[in-house]
């Protein structure tokens, strides 16, 4: 993804194929900074896991939410609130190449109405807590979808142990941004919701939706 010229000077934490994962930060102007792990994906997708504290229950956050989380959601400009170490120094992203995926996909998505798998809630059939899903690989599609299917689905049945029961139900407040490439706070459009493809459909599944996307993709 990256040279390694490119990528001089940042601390790396992993590298993969289609992915760097990175320390970040963003100043709180009331609680200082709010440290995380900013993963850069090849899709150009930007995901953070917030450790502001040990145990913070906020999940993959989107720049706009991390920013929020953070207390400067007022400023709308997590791409300057947001920032890395180089050579030990401060440095917003906007000023980094580690936004150059970013870009390109978001001037793609607007020309061609490129779109990302909206993160999804299920209810616990147990403790009646709504639960996030992102949706962002085959991997998380596929948990969405099983878990979608089960009627009686709970918190316990994910294999990764992502959910307990006795975690804190995500804030209301928190639930409206869905991951949309266009509007954070969309509530479905052609950019996020998708009606089946070969990341959130399996020719393992018997479901109508899997068995029409695979009839038609062998047509």
């Amino acid at each position: 993804m990256f040279t390694e010229e490119e990528i001089r000077g940042i601390n790396v934490l992993k590298r993969g194929d289609d992915y760097i994962e990175i320390f970040c930060c963003c100043t709180s102007p009331r609680h200082g900074d709010f440290a995380a792990k900013l993963r850069v994906l090849a899709s150009g997708e930007l995901e953070i896991t917030c450790e502001c504290q040990p145990g913070c229950l906020e999940g993959k956050l989107t720049p706009i939410e991390f920013e929020k989380h953070a207390g400067r959601e007022t400023c709308r400009k997590w791409k300057n609130n947001i920032w890395i170490f180089i050579d030990g120094n401060k440095v917003p992203l906007v000023s980094t190449v580690l936004l150059k995926y970013h870009n390109q996909s978001s001037k793609h998505a607007y020309g061609t109405h490129r779109f990302c798998h909206r993160d999804e809630f299920i209810i616990c059939t147990e403790c009646k807590k709504e639960r996030r899903f992102c949706r962002h690989s085959v991997e998380e599609c596929k948990s969405y979808h099983d878990a979608l299917l089960n009627t009686n689905w709970k918190c316990a049945d994910i294999s990764f142990g992502k959910f307990s029961c006795d975690d804190k139900e995500e804030r209301k407040s928190r639930r409206v941004y869905r991951g949309c490439l266009r509007s954070s706070t969309c509530e479905g459009c052609s950019s996020c919701v998708c009606f089946g493809c070969q990341i959130c459909c399996f020719s393992s599944c018997s479901c109508q939706t899997c068995i029409d996307f695979t009839k038609t993709t062998k047509a």
